[in-house]
C-alpha cells in the first residue's frame, strides 16, 4: 500500500488532493512532518488548502512545534502556508508567532497572508498596536494587496475607525484614497450586518 508521501509524491493532483483529504480525515501524528514538508512544494492551490486542512484535523500542540520552524523559512512557500495555517487553526494564544516583521514583509504575498492570519488571531487588548502597524500599509501594492488589506482591518472591527479616519487626513494620496476607501467598507459592511439583524428577527 502506498505511502502519504508517495501518494503526495503523484503527478496527479487529484490523487494528491485525496490522499490530503485521506490524511484529515484520518489523523495520525505520523502525517504531521509528510504534510508540513508537502506545504512548501505543492503547486496546486487547492491542494494546499486541504492540506493545511488537514494538518488542522492532527494533533494542535504538535502541529504548531512543527510549524513555528517554517516561519523563519526562505522558502517563500513554506513559509506563507505555515502562517495561513496559523490562521486556519484560529487559536489566539498562537497570535505572538505572528511577528511585526511578517507584517512588513518586503514580499506582498507573505505580508498580505500574516495581515490575514493576525486579524483572525489577534486578542483584543493587541488589537490597537496591530491596527497602527496594518495602516502604516495603507496604499502599498497592487489593487489586490490593497483591497486585501481593506477585508482583514474590517475583520478587526470598531477599532479601526478612529485611526483610519485620521490616516483619511494623510497628504499621500495613495494612503488617503486608501483609509477612505476602507472607511466606506467598513460602513457598508456594518449596515448590512444591520440589516441582517433586523431580517433575522
Amino acid at each position: 500500500m502506498p505511502t502519504l508521501q508517495e501518494l503526495l509524491n503523484s503527478p496527479d493532483q487529484s490523487a494528491r488532493l485525496k490522499a490530503a483529504l485521506a490524511a484529515g480525515t484520518y489523523p495520525d501524528i505520523s502525517h504531521i512532518e509528510v504534510l508540513i514538508r508537502q506545504c512548501a512544494v505543492e503547486p496546486d492551490f487547492f491542494v494546499r488548502d486541504t492540506l493545511s486542512w488537514a494538518l488542522m484535523r492532527q494533533d494542535r500542540e504538535t502541529v504548531v512545534q512543527h510549524l513555528i520552524p517554517e516561519l523563519d523559512s526562505s522558502n517563500k512557500q513554506a513559509k506563507i502556508q505555515a502562517i495561513h495555517t496559523f490562521s486556519k487553526i484560529g487559536e489566539k494564544e498562537n497570535y505572538s508567532h505572528i511577528t511585526k516583521e511578517m507584517l512588513l514583509d518586503p514580499d506582498d504575498d507573505v505580508a498580505s497572508t500574516a495581515w490575514r492570519a493576525a486579524s483572525v488571531l489577534v486578542p483584543e487588548a493587541q488589537k490597537p498596536a496591530l491596527i497602527q502597524v496594518l495602516i502604516s500599509q495603507l496604499g502599498r501594492g497592487d489593487s489586490d494587496t490593497q483591497f486585501g488589506l481593506t477585508r482583514f482591518l474590517c475583520a478587526i472591527g470598531q477599532p479601526i475607525v478612529a485611526p483610519l479616519t485620521v490616516a483619511a487626513q494623510s497628504s499621500d494620496e495613495p494612503v488617503r484614497t486608501h483609509a477612505e476607501f476602507t472607511l466606506i467598507r467598513y460602513a457598508e459592511m456594518e449596515l448590512e450586518k444591520q440589516e441582517s439583524n433586523k431580517r433575522g428577527r
